[in-house]
């Protein structure tokens, strides 16, 4: 496997980037999903939660192998339409108005007009607000300003917003000439991007598996029951393939693979968090094992669901998770070395 593939991960991440994806409002990101595999000759369906369910192939059947990632992405919705015809907003899974504040947003209207704004801190003009610097940001302080002329909520309802339209939030995707990925939502959108370059890889080499193995790209992680379903029957072990966290206190970095060992919901399966480790050092890849203080997954809600299966996580590292993120294409390439490792190929 060389670095092309990295890249062309890297390139599909920010495809899918750019379609707007909250939890609960994921229908096009999953058709893309499906489309970019089926394009690699591989086979995809959409589940009836509306994730998609992806078949590598493989020889053993009673032991198999399923991967995970998740295409739904934080973002809001639209609580009130207010007097002035500014809207507040709720929040979808974790997104911050901290994080959030002054970025553009879309607002997705179930007629299927778009209508742009931005979210801001009420009274947001700093010559006129004497309490900017002392306002706590929440969804209560901050509210959205929409791009068109509306004064009162009669304006506002005019335009077709009404209470639980999407509030989409713009991700600033860009990729640096010296290999970083900065971006709103690489959580987890990066990971689907590895997947299809493992796809690909395995596609241009003819590569037969030596297990059955499975993708489930999932669309409801954000709000903590994406990988509750949807597990093909032989499956023995999954993978989450999602962010890997970098902060204080952690070993990786944006340019490595993260391998945890342990998360909010407690430790994963020794066995297997053992095998990564293997894998990584066996394809030479820069890796660290780390205790992520506060996070949960995809594969953790598989196992809440009572399924039978081993478990483990790795992902490219990602700082400043749930603001606006940074990785390196080299956090994708060691991260495709672990996979490519770990099914012995």
């Amino acid at each position: 496997m060389n670095y092309d593939y990295a890249k062309y991960a890297a390139d599909k991440a920010a495809e899918l980037l750019a379609i707007d994806s909250p939890s609960g409002f994921t229908d096009q990101a999953a058709l893309w999903v499906k489309t970019a595999f089926e394009e690699l000759g591989f086979s995809a369906e959409i589940t009836h939660k509306g994730g998609v369910l992806i078949d590598l192939g493989g020889e053993n059947e009673e032991d198999g192998l399923l991967l995970q990632a998740h295409t739904d992405t934080l973002g809001a919705m639209v609580a009130e339409i207010k007097g002035n015809g500014r809207l507040r907003v709720i929040n979808i899974g974790g997104m911050r108005a901290e994080n959030a504040e002054a970025e553009n947003v879309r607002v997705y209207t179930r007629g299927g007009k778009v209508i742009e704004g931005t979210l801001q801190l009420c009274n947001a003009s700093v010559h006129v607000n004497s309490n900017y610097s002392d306002t706590k940001r929440s969804f209560d302080t901050t509210e959205v300003v929409l791009d068109e002329d509306v004064k009162t909520e009669a304006d506002t309802r005019a335009l077709g917003i009404e209470v639980g339209d999407m509030v989409c939030f713009d991700p600033r995707t860009k990729i640096t000439a010296n290999g970083y990925i900065k971006s709103r939502f690489l959580d987890d959108k990066l990971s689907v991007g590895i997947l299809l370059g493992f796809a690909k890889y395995l596609y241009d080499n003819d590569i037969t598996l030596p297990r059955r193995t499975y993708i489930h790209v999932t669309v409801y992680e954000e709000v903590g029951h994406g990988g509750s379903g949807s597990v093909p029957a032989g499956v023995t072990e999954a993978i989450s393939v999602d962010m890997g966290c970098v902060g204080d206190g952690l070993g990786c970095t944006e340019r490595m693979v993260s391998i945890c060992a342990k998360d909010s919901p407690g430790p994963y399966s020794y066995a297997v968090v053992g095998k990564l480790i293997e894998a990584a050092k066996r394809e030479g890849a820069d890796y660290a094992v780390d205790v992520y203080p506060h996070y949960s997954s995809d594969v953790e809600t598989t196992l809440r669901s009572g399924h039978d299966i081993r478990h483990g996580l790795i992902g490219a590292g990602v700082y400043a998770s749930h603001g606006y993120e940074r990785s390196h294409i080299d956090g994708i390439w060691n991260t495709l070395k672990v996979l490519k490792g770990y099914l012995n190929i």
